[in-house]
C-alpha cells in the first residue's frame, strides 16, 4: 500500500478534518504545549493487523493542517520486526509504540484507531474464511460491497488477511449481470457485443444462475463464469460442465466464481466443488471492527 498517494492522503486528511483535530478544544485546554508523550497501539483481542503504515501518516498530515512549531511536530513510530501487515497477533501484543508531542497523540488517537480498526476487522475475518478454505483450489475474492471512498484501504485489509482482490471499480474490468443482460436483450446480445467492443486484454465474464444461462454464456464465448446464488452441488454440476467445455484446450481457461449466500459455515462445501473463486461481500460490508487501544503516558 502506497500510504503517501494522493488519495489516501486525502482521505486521511478528511478524516482529520471531519474529528476537527486541529480545534482540539480539550486537549488545547488541559495539557502543555510542549510534553511530549509514548503512545502503545495495543491489540485486545487475536486479530490480524491492518492499517500500521496509515499511523505515521496521520501525524505528517495533521501537522501540515495545524502547522505546529518544529520541536512540537517531532515524532517516532516504532513496532517489532515482527509485527506488519498482514500479521496475526495475539491479545496483550503491543503492535507500534509513537513518542510525539502529547498533544498530536491525543488528537489524533480517534481517527488513527478508528482506521486500525476497522481495516484489522476486515483482515481479521478474511483470514477466517481463507483459513476455513485451505487445502483447496479456491480463492476469497472480495467484491465492491465497500464504505464509499474507504475501497482501496478496505481491499487492502483483505489482501493483509489472506484474500484476493476483485476487480477494482466499474472502469477495470467487464462483470455482466443480470441486470445488463435483463436490460440488454439476453446473453446472446450481450456477451458478443462485449466481446467485440472491449479494450485489448479485458477478459469478458458473465454471471449465470442456471443451467439454461450457463450453456448460453458458454455458447457465446464467455471467458469467465460467475455461478450467482447457486448451491454447492449446482456449482459442482456447472465446474464440470464447464471444464468439459475447455476440456483439450490448453489456451482457453474459464475461471469460475461462485458467489451468493456464502458463509463461514458452507465455503468449504463451495470450495470443495473444484471453483477457482469465491466472493464473499462480506469481507468488507459486515466486518466487526478489531478491538484495538492506545496507552499514553508522559515521557
Amino acid at each position: 500500500m502506497d500510504w503517501k498517494s494522493h488519495r489516501i492522503d486525502a482521505l486521511l486528511e478528511q478524516a482529520l478534518v471531519e474529528d476537527q483535530a486541529v480545534a482540539d478544544t480539550t486537549t488545547n485546554l488541559t495539557i502543555d504545549p510542549n510534553l511530549r508523550a509514548s503512545a502503545a497501539i495495543i491489540a485486545k483481542q487475536e486479530m490480524v493487523v491492518a492499517g500500521l503504515g496509515a499511523v505515521p501518516r496521520f501525524f505528517e498530515v495533521f501537522a501540515r493542517l495545524d502547522r505546529r512549531p518544529p520541536a512540537q511536530t517531532r515524532f517516532e513510530v516504532v513496532s517489532h520486526p515482527e509485527i506488519f501487515d498482514g500479521v496475526r497477533v495475539h491479545a496483550g501484543q503491543v503492535l507500534a509504540v509513537i513518542r510525539h508531542n502529547a498533544r498530536a497523540l491525543l488528537s489524533c488517537e480517534r481517527v488513527i484507531l478508528n482506521l486500525m480498526q476497522h481495516l484489522s476487522g476486515i483482515a481479521t475475518l478474511t483470514r477466517k474464511y481463507a483459513d476455513a478454505i485451505q487445502g483447496t483450489h479456491a480463492h476469497v475474492l472480495d467484491t465492491r460491497k465497500t464504505v464509499p471512498g474507504m475501497r482501496a484501504l478496505e481491499k487492502y485489509a483483505v489482501l493483509c488477511g489472506g484474500g484476493t482482490n476483485h476487480r477494482i471499480d466499474l472502469a477495470s474490468g467487464i462483470l455482466i449481470k443480470n441486470n445488463h443482460i435483463s436490460l440488454g436483450g439476453g446473453i446472446a446480445q450481450v456477451l458478443p457485443r462485449a466481446l467485440q467492443l472491449r479494450k485489448p486484454g479485458q477478459r469478458v465474464q458473465v454471471e449465470v444462475r442456471t443451467v439454461k444461462e450457463l450453456e448460453e454464456a458458454l455458447a457465446n464465448g464467455a471467458e469467465a463464469i460467475l455461478l450467482d446464488n447457486m448451491t454447492p452441488k449446482e456449482v459442482k454440476r456447472a465446474v464440470e460442465r464447464i471444464r468439459k467445455e475447455t476440456e483439450g484446450q490448453t489456451e482457453r481457461w474459464i475461471p469460475t466464481e461462485a458467489s451468493g449466500g456464502i458463509v463461514l459455515e458452507n465455503i468449504r462445501a463451495y470450495a470443495e466443488t473444484g471453483v477457482d473463486f469465491i466472493s464473499v461481500g462480506a469481507l468488507t460490508h459486515s466486518a466487526k471492527a478489531a478491538n484495538i487501544s492506545m496507552a499514553i503516558t508522559a515521557e
